[in-house]
């Protein structure tokens, strides 16, 4: 089992880059999958970006493609997402999430542990 924790969210400005963290707890993090999701408010969870538990391959929604770098690691039981050239459309809370199968699921459902969300709010 898998218990994960987000941070790094807040007040951001147009184009600007934070970086969220997700801290993982449990002895077999680096076998999972991780992803990140985001969702606003009366919408449905949406797939932001995954990785392999080896980080051999990452994954990406296309409204972030070019923008957003998902990394892990493993001896670190840390995932991240860097956040560059943000957009008001970006403002979301944020979720970590993790999955024992292959990272190229992107439906929220396919996810077996989430943490509790960390909000970016995009200003302009």
């Amino acid at each position: 089992q898998v218990q994960v924790v987000e941070s790094g969210g807040g007040l951001v400005q147009v184009g600007g880059s934070p970086r969220l963290s997700c801290a993982a707890s449990g002895r077999t993090f680096s076998t999972y999958a991780m992803g990140w999701f985001r969702q606003v408010p009366g919408k449905e969870r949406e797939f932001v970006a995954s990785i392999t538990w080896s980080s051999s391959s990452t994954y990406y929604a296309d409204s972030v493609k070019g923008r957003f770098t998902i990394s892990r690691d493993n001896a670190k039981n840390t995932v991240y997402l860097q956040m560059n050239n943000l957009k008001p459309e970006d403002t979301a809370v944020y979720y970590c999430a993790a999955r024992r199968g292959a990272a190229s699921a992107t439906w929220a459902y396919e996810y077996d542990y989430w943490g509790q969300g960390t909000q970016v709010t995009v200003s302009s």
